[in-house]
């Protein structure tokens, strides 16, 4: 199995997951240009696509969805809310419909090589899931857009020998920084989104012998470095880490171009 993330950030998230026959994405919040753009620079045509799997429906994960469906008829996988949010949003014929397909949490899915597992985050949208992918036998969990996390997201994320969380922001620039008062308690609350200390927490919790990589995602523009969210990361794994192999690698996700490809051997 293999990840790379096209994009990632608060302007716009977009995540490749493939294996030699099965290619996915996750959330399309990118330009159905930088998307195509995004694939072909990892050597995957769009037309290749098993599916799409949206997470939720806020514009930063479906920006380019319409017009690259326009284009590419790739099926589509949500919440059945999620959906008809998405749906309703758009003025155009539902030329969409025929291609969606309605997930539900903890019921896993099959497509193509791929085990999918959708779980319930905790976030202020209507429906909203992140995912585990199973192969043959490596894991990969994708999981951003969460307030907070419980012992239920980690048995949703345990085993993986990926993770690819969010680590949005650091809470002390949030604070003295100049989002008005009301956006910096939506980042902070239940529904909001990671810190790099939460973050760094929950990868913790989650720490096996099989775990080779952990990608930090959804950085926060204005609220955050990538260094300091590597750091609080890397301070944590390191003082946790009790196996004799290496440590997991630790990497933070691109905001504006793919990232590298990182690949589980099984």
């Amino acid at each position: 199995m293999r990840l790379c993330s096209i994009a990632s950030g608060s302007s716009g998230n977009c995540i490749y997951i493939g294996e030699k026959n099965t290619h996915v994405l996750v959330d399309t919040g990118i330009s159905a240009k930088r998307i195509e753009e995004g694939l072909r620079s990892i050597s995957v045509l769009p037309e290749e696509l098993s599916a799409i799997f949206i997470t939720h429906e806020h514009t930063d994960h479906v920006q380019g969805l319409w017009a690259f469906e326009k284009k590419h008829k790739v099926p589509v996988y949500a919440t059945e809310h999620t959906l008809d949010a998405y749906m309703n949003s758009k003025k155009e014929p539902g030329f969409l419909a025929e291609r969606l397909c309605v997930v539900t949490y903890d019921k896993e899915i099959t497509v193509g090589d791929f085990h999918v597992r959708p779980f319930r985050i905790s976030h202020d949208a209507v429906c909203p899931v992140s995912y585990t992918f199973c192969g043959e036998k490596e894991k990969i969990g994708v999981a951003t857009d969460l307030g907070c996390f419980d012992e239920y997201t980690m048995d949703a994320l345990k085993g993986c020998g990926l993770l690819y969380l969010e680590s949005n922001h650091d809470e002390n620039m949030l604070l003295v920084g100049k989002y008005p008062y009301a956006l910096k308690q939506r980042v902070l609350g239940r529904t909001g989104h990671l810190s790099n200390d939460a973050a760094a927490e929950l990868a913790g919790m989650l720490l096996h012998e099989g775990l080779k990589y952990i990608v930090l995602g959804h950085l926060s523009k204005e609220n955050n470095y990538p260094e300091l969210a590597y750091e609080t990361m890397r301070q944590k794994i390191r003082s946790m880490w009790k196996y004799p192999q290496s440590a997991p690698e630790i990497s933070v996700a691109n905001r504006e171009s793919p990232s590298a490809m990182l690949h589980l051997d099984a």
